[in-house]
């Protein structure tokens, strides 16, 4: 199983970013999937997820601005995120809940400017 997380960059503060993870191994379809982020210093912390049934579920400083979703034709979820905040700065990795060890990814890098 390869869960693979891109479309990190650098962006000014209130700048957008679309991240994709496209997966191998594995159908996100009958999983719920997951954007985490471990900004330095700090623990991972479950950003968003969606599940089977398309239900989605976001961590408060996010609502409102970030936007899970999933494309079943190409086995890929996606984070849309919209006016980003310095905060938001993070290394950001895709994977199941519960979450596995062995799916964890290099993750993409987001860092947002001030």
């Amino acid at each position: 199983v390869q869960l693979q997380a891109s479309g990190g960059g650098l962006v000014q503060a209130g700048g957008s970013l679309r991240l994709s993870c496209a997966a191998s191994g594995i159908l996100l379809r009958i999983n719920t999937v997951g954007w985490y982020r471990q900004a330095p210093g700090k623990q991972r912390e479950l950003v968003a997820r969606v599940s089977a049934d398309f239900t989605t579920n976001y961590m408060d400083s996010v609502k409102g601005r970030f936007t899970i979703s999933r494309d079943d034709d190409k086995n890929t979820v996606y984070l849309q995120m919209n006016n980003l905040k310095p905060e938001d700065t993070a290394v950001y990795y895709c994977n199941v809940l519960p979450m596995i060890s062995d799916y964890w990814g290099q993750g993409t890098l987001v860092t947002v400017s001030s």
